[in-house]
């Protein structure tokens, strides 16, 4: 994949059909921690209140064209603004050709650059989900372990694992 193809941009409400498209394929959804939109109206609700006013959640786009998230939750309280959780999806029509990975690493920049003081990201998985796993290791994050019956999975409590990437480490 060229990765001059891929960017990271601002949600727009224009994309609210490709959002829409992706975001609720039950491949994708399978591994989002909160309920899949079942609707263009949810969808454009969701871009207009939650992706477009946050600054750290992109689009990850394929000239242009939305085709995942990747999104960063600083902490809020005083003692957490050091730290940031990641999500991140990428419709499954796309899986397997190195886009999340790119994506991911313009990501770590990108937020590393706008947030000051943050030094440490977090990626909090379903222990199951070995193709994320072997996405952010493959980026330079360190696994840090298993979390048990920690992620509350749509109402079921299981596994995640934990994993960091620190401002000080290489992105691979």
């Amino acid at each position: 994949m060229d990765p001059s193809r891929i960017s990271l941009r601002p949600f727009r409400l224009s994309d609210v059909d490709d959002f829409f498209k992706w975001f609720t394929d039950v491949k994708v959804a399978k591994n989002l921690r909160w309920n899949p939109i079942t609707s263009t109206e949810e969808a454009l609700s969701h871009l207009e209140n939650i992706a477009i006013p946050n600054p750290t959640h992109y689009s990850i786009c394929l000239h242009d064209r939305s085709i995942g998230f990747i999104a960063f939750w600083p902490g809020t309280l005083a003692d957490d603004k050091h730290k940031a959780s990641i999500g991140y999806a990428v419709s499954a029509d796309y899986w397997g050709q190195g886009i999340a990975t790119i994506a991911l690493k313009i990501g770590l920049c990108r937020v590393f650059e706008d947030l000051a003081n943050l030094v440490r990201v977090e990626a909090y998985t379903l222990a199951d989900n070995g193709r994320s796993h072997r996405l952010l290791e493959k980026v330079g994050f360190v696994k840090e372990g298993l979390l048990r019956k920690w992620y509350n999975y749509r109402g079921e409590v299981r596994d995640s694992i934990l994993y960091s990437f620190l401002s000080t480490d290489k992105i691979l």
